[in-house]
């Protein structure tokens, strides 16, 4: 039986003694193993060598330095991980030492030493007499213990014949080769481990880059030879391109791998399920090695990698690879209705301004969306109590887009651009706005999404489509709203309207007219913020009791402002007025929501796209492993070790035969049997032997 103590020495110093025995312990190891199980479970929850600003982003200023001086953002390469797999190593080969030389000696045993009385100790044994010469008997038996896969010695003493036999021996195999696997598969990892490159960080002066700018006009410092033995990085090849350097990412930077290749990528295929998820992504490439110029052509697929030169290649993911983009762009502030196009480029940036730049960060030639379930599509943010204090219709223009059926209607709801606007000062905003409008609550809407923070999720201003499936009126809508003239000229129509035709009209249009140009005034904002929460704050003005009744003659007076803002805008671009029927009121209800929702898009301009030249790229990991046949060796050893101690059994045997003095000719013999696991099969295999072996008739 194995024992949990570790080696005992003497020595004169007994806390090297107590040390040695303390690592060379079972429990020591166990508890190395269960360390370095709950630091991998740190290190699968949190994401691992991830940039620094998403680190602090997440968790704050103070954790973040926490976390930090723990090692949490690289735990297999911090110094208390490899401290603690060096322990491991360090008592596993302890153990190894001391207990393997034991168990081939026991192996190699036959334990013939045994003794008649000692037999008779034994729970499983047996007694019988045979007429047999004990000689004769002796060869009977061992020959049908062979029979039955046993290994026999004969021993002949002074006073009997002792037949000692085993089975199972590579048993005891299964405990060195499971305790060898752990050894060769840390050996093999720390191959593949990070410290080589930590290694030139901290001896050759190897820094990560942080800046921008060509691969190429990298400065050495940066870079790893073509000859470091192990890393693991991606590289990023448009089509039609191609690459000789990966990116190692660090917390602070990435170092830049030099590849002894060149990968061209010549053609990129993608295929989606219907719900929108990639099915296969493939790249056809050639391989160009720089020492040789053999040059190999193959498809690389997801789990089907290229192996070349001990390096090998996988499809790991895939993205925009500099898509060419055309865009409208509409003014958001003042009183502007003039559309200009902008181009732009996906990973590059565009001057707009003197205050803003536009930073294109990604394309999506087509989306998948569920147009039925609650897709949370959420709305600009606006003031809740108000909306509480307005009808129903004010109320669905928020949340799901289609939290009326719980089914499934997957569409393709077209493309999508996404840009950052950035201002002089560095702050941005995330957008992303979609080429063409989509069906929500019954309603064309163009979706323009808008983000402070990269970890929070997009709110959409929704923008209806007008008559030309356009956003033309909406803006021209916008322009006026923010222009004065307009706005009294709008209120003066609205008060000719809705004034009764009675002695004292002229009084009576004078008063709508004037609630008329201070309801839009307010909704304007006019340098202020407007929409709804200007409204709001003018009602809270009003004793409570008389707020509800207000508020709805209020909207009636806003509503019926608007629709006349809204024939003026047109006129005064030369355009018919629209019909005054239910779907123009749809519009001008939606049309309303959105002006309000738009003072907090906090962007000066609404980009649309318009046309688009897609470019596809594909991201390769590109790894040399050299412990990775190292690490399948004692996978290997691992199997083997577990199949050994599980699936072995070791069984031992003793048949003691002497001479039968009450019967002359004969002999009789005890035969005891003995393991280390007492199983059912044991049990029949005892039975089984009883049976077989001679016995009197």
């Amino acid at each position: 039986m194995t024992s949990t103590t570790g080696i005992q020495i003497k020595t004169r110093r007994p806390i090297i003694g107590e040390t040695i025995e303390l690592m060379s312990s079972m429990r020591f190891a166990i508890a190395m193993l269960a360390m370095i199980a709950i630091a991998a479970v740190i290190g699968t929850v949190m994401k691992q060598s991830e940039a620094t600003s998403n680190y602090i982003n997440q968790f704050g200023p103070f954790w973040f330095e926490v976390f930090d001086k723990a090692g949490l953002y690289a735990v297999y390469s911090s110094w208390w991980f490899m401290l603690l797999m060096t322990l491991l190593v360090s008592s596993t080969s302890l153990c190894i030492a001391r207990n393997a030389p034991k168990m081939v000696r026991d192996m190699r045993s036959w334990r013939e030493n045994v003794r008649e009385q000692s037999l008779l100790n034994f729970p499983h044994r047996m007694h019988w007499r045979a007429p047999l010469a004990r000689a004769a008997l002796a060869q009977q038996t061992a020959a049908r213990l062979a029979d039955n896969g046993y290994r026999v010695k004969i021993v002949e003493r002074d006073n009997g014949t002792l037949l000692a036999a085993k089975q199972g021996g590579a048993n005891k195999f299964g405990y060195i080769f499971a305790h060898a696997s752990i050894v060769v598969i840390c050996v093999g990892a720390l191959f593949d481990s990070d410290l080589p490159i930590r290694f030139q960080e901290w001896v050759l002066g190897k820094t990560p880059f942080a800046g921008s700018g060509l691969i190429a006009e990298v400065p050495a410092k940066h870079r790893l030879s073509t000859s470091n033995p192990t890393f693991r990085g991606n590289t990023l090849i448009p089509e039609g391109s191609n690459s000789s350097s990966a990116l190692l990412q660090r917390p602070d930077g990435v170092l830049i791998q030099d590849l002894p290749i060149t990968i061209n990528l010549k053609k990129f295929t993608i295929d989606f399920y219907s719900t929108g998820m990639p099915k296969l992504f493939a790249s056809d490439v050639e391989v160009v090695d720089h020492a040789t110029g053999e040059k190999v052509n193959a498809v690389i697929e997801v789990n089907k990698p290229l192996i070349f030169k001990g390096l090998a290649i996988y499809q790991s993911s895939f993205e925009d690879g500099g898509s060419k983009l055309k865009l409208k762009g509409y003014p958001m502030l003042g009183t502007g209705t003039r559309s200009f196009d902008l181009n732009g480029e996906v990973g590059g940036t565009t001057p707009f301004s003197d205050a803003y730049t536009i930073e294109w960060s990604g394309f999506r030639p087509f989306n998948v969306e569920n147009m039925n379930t609650n897709n949370d599509v959420r709305a600009v943010k606006q003031d809740k109590s108000l909306r509480e204090q307005f009808s129903a219709s004010l109320d669905k223009h928020t949340g799901s887009a289609g939290r009326g059926s719980l089914s499934n209607e997957l569409k393709n709801v077209g493309p999508s651009v996404q840009y950052k606007l950035r201002d002089k000062t560095g702050q941005a905003r995330e957008y992303q706005n979609y080429m063409q409008p989509m069906t929500l609550d019954g309603a064309a809407v163009f979706l323009a999404g808008v983000r402070a923070n990269p970890s929070d999720p997009f709110s959409y201003l929704r923008i209806p489509a007008d008559d030309e499936h356009s956003v033309r009126d909406w803006m021209r809508l916008r322009a006026a709203l923010a222009d004065p003239a307009l706005r009294a000229a709008a209120a003066k129509r609205y008060s000719e309207r809705a004034a009764p035709q009675t002695a004292d009209a002229a009084a009576v249009r004078g008063h709508i007219e004037a609630s008329s140009e201070k309801s839009l005034s307010l909704f304007a904002g006019d340098g202020k913020v407007g929409g709804f929460v200007s409204i709001s704050q003018f009602l809270e003005k009003v004793p409570v009791e008389g707020q509800e009744k207000t508020a709805e003659v209020f909207m009636k007076i806003l509503n019926g402002s608007l629709w006349e803002l809204w024939q003026v805008a047109r006129a005064k671009d030369g355009l018919a007025p629209v019909a005054a029927d239910e779907a123009h009121g749809r519009y001008l209800l939606l049309a309303t929501n959105a002006l309000s929702d738009a003072f907090f898009y906090g962007a000066p301009v609404y980009l649309q796209l318009d046309e688009f030249v897609e470019v596809k790229a594909s991201v390769f990991q590109v790894t040399r492993s050299p412990g990775k046949n190292i690490v399948y060796f004692g996978c290997a050893l691992l199997v083997l070790g577990v199949f050994s101690m599980f699936y072995i059994r070791e069984r031992r045997l003793w048949v003691w035969i002497k001479d039968d003095t009450e019967h002359s000719g004969g002999a009789e013999a005890l035969m005891a049997m003995s393991t280390q696991r007492k199983t059912l099969d044991f049990e029949r295999e005892f039975v089984t032997l009883k049976e077989k072996l001679p016995q009197s008739a």
